[in-house]
Order: C-alpha cells, then sequence, then structure tokens
C-alpha cells in the first residue's frame, strides 16, 4: 500500500467539512486518494465491489479518526445504487430525505421482485446522515417491518426521525403499501408508548415536537 503523509496533506490543501466521494475505493489509487482527503478533513465515503475490504479500510480509516463509510456497488449492475442519485441528493438540498428497504405487495406488479435489505438501508442511511449533517432522516416502519429492531438499528446507523402509526385503527388496511407492514393493530397511545421505549433502550429519547430542519 502506497503511504501518505499526513501533514504534507494537510499542508498542500484542505477539503474541511466537504464531503467526498471515492468511487474504486479497494484499488491502490482509490485507498489512497479516501485517506487523502480523510487528513484534509473531508467526510469521505466510499464504493466498491469487494465488501470485505472496504470494511477493512472503514476500520483503519476510522481508526485514524477519519469520519467515513461506504456501500458496495457494481457500476455496471442496473440494480445498484447509482453514485449521481446521491450525488443529486446533495446538491439538492433537502430538508428530509425518506429512505426504506423494497418489500414487495402481493397485489402489485412487483409481487416477484427480490427485496432490499436491512443492510443496504443501514449503509446508506450512514452515508446519507455524512452527506447530509442536519437533514431529518426516517428509521421507516419498512425496516422495522423486515428486522425486529430495524427501526433502532437505523438510529443508530445515522436516522433521528421515528414515525409511530397514529391513523385511526379503522382505516389502516387501506394504506397497506407492503405485505407484512408492523404495527397496524396497535392504537395510537399504545404505538407512541412503545416507540418511546424502543428508542429509550438504544439510549435516545423521543422529542414530540414540530421536528423542523435545523
Amino acid at each position: 500500500m502506497v503511504a501518505v503523509e499526513k501533514s504534507f496533506v494537510e499542508k498542500m490543501f484542505s477539503v474541511e467539512g466537504k464531503v467526498a466521494l471515492v468511487t474504486g475505493a479497494t484499488g491502490a489509487l482509490g485507498c489512497v486518494l479516501s485517506k487523502a482527503y480523510g487528513y484534509a478533513g473531508a467526510k469521505v465515503f466510499m464504493t466498491g465491489r469487494n465488501e470485505k475490504k472496504l470494511q477493512a479500510l472503514e476500520a483503519e480509516f476510522k481508526a485514524e479518526g477519519i469520519d467515513c463509510a461506504y456501500f458496495v456497488a457494481d457500476p455496471a449492475k442496473e440494480e445498484d445504487v447509482k453514485v449521481e442519485d446521491l450525488l443529486y441528493m446533495k446538491e439538492l438540498g433537502p430538508h428530509m430525505i425518506g429512505i426504506g428497504p423494497f418489500i414487495p405487495h402481493k397485489d402489485t406488479p412487483f409481487r416477484d421482485e427480490e427485496p432490499g435489505t436491512l443492510e443496504q438501508t443501514l449503509h446508506l442511511l450512514g452515508i446519507l446522515r455524512l452527506m447530509h449533517p442536519h437533514v431529518l432522516l426516517p428509521a421507516t416502519t419498512a425496516l422495522g417491518t423486515i428486522h425486529p429492531t430495524g427501526r433502532e438499528l437505523g438510529i443508530l446507523a445515522g436516522a433521528n426521525v421515528v414515525m409511530p402509526n397514529l391513523s385511526p385503527a379503522g382505516v389502516r388496511d387501506k394504506y397497506m403499501l407492503y405485505d407484512g407492514k408492523i404495527c397496524t393493530g396497535d392504537e395510537a397511545a399504545e404505538c407512541r408508548r412503545c416507540m418511546e421505549a424502543r428508542i429509550s433502550r438504544v439510549g435516545y429519547e423521543v422529542v414530540v415536537s414540530r421536528g423542523d430542519y435545523v
């Protein structure tokens, strides 16, 4: 691996407070660029096809104090997350970004499609938090549907919004976006108490306020 002198990079240029995207981060050049951007103050997120190498780089960089994250992406595959989409969101500067795993519904043309995964969703939540430090970022009900503690894991990954189901119980079956949706039978107050307890267990507190973008 090519060595990078931190003091040299800091003197040459600074990208403090910026977000750096490095594609092909597991290659020699990509690895050096990722570390260099981190040394220069950027928040770095890395893409590549080898998850084990990306995990090793993330652990190495974080041990050196570099703020970073990664996601596995193959530009040759249409189903992979497009970097252009993430950069577009960065340019757009939204106040709220809602993402969640795809869950097929049996009565739609997409019923046989492959569902999204917990791991990919958590990685993307982390990347979006790095890119948008102040954005409202929900840990969605869909995340809680595919994993028993999905919403709590979403909060730990970077989300800062939870959305208990406060709709009247009698009309909830009219808003079934996917099969197996959780919390469709709980009363609103019960759902809120459950959510507060869940969030408390991972070290956070539910605040009931306007929730304005800061």
